[in-house]
């Protein structure tokens, strides 16, 4: 996937010209990357989008958010973790009790709007097909 060297330009620009450190770029990014992909987790889990009417009366739906903070080499990130009424919800990017995101090096690809990976399996779920596995270096 090639990014538009417009968004970039726009996104340098919004950013005030900071690329790396606690208000860079970089980590905005990678927080919104990773409050995406729980979300896509999440949409997996019960087997419905959020607001979708198939939800309504299933005993489990969406239950807000949890505040997470987490450490890494940009810092601490607090990110916003989604949670299900039932606290059945096990994310797999960011683990529960889990503190340090080194970045994505090593995570399994996700399609971040469905919670499913490249071989159309579900992520927070499929634990034993090689489509769960790391990427290769």
């Amino acid at each position: 996937m090639e990014i538009r060297k417009e968004l970039i330009d726009e996104l340098i620009a919004t950013s005030g010209g900071s690329l790396i450190g606690p208000d860079g770029l970089v980590k905005s990014l990678t927080k919104a990357l990773v409050e995406r992909m729980l979300t896509g987790e999440l949409n997996h889990h019960p087997g419905y989008e959020k607001h979708d009417v198939a939800g309504y009366g299933t005993g489990n739906s969406r239950n807000g958010t949890s505040r997470k903070t987490l450490k890494g080499e940009a810092g601490e990130m607090a990110i916003e973790v989604p949670r299900d009424r039932s606290g059945t919800f096990e994310p797999k990017l960011i683990e529960k009790h889990q503190t340090r995101f080194e970045g994505f090096d090593g995570q399994d690809p996700v399609d971040v709007r469905t919670g499913y990976d490249g071989a159309g399996h579900p992520r927070a779920t499929c634990m034993t097909c090689t489509a769960w596995k790391s990427v290769p270096a």
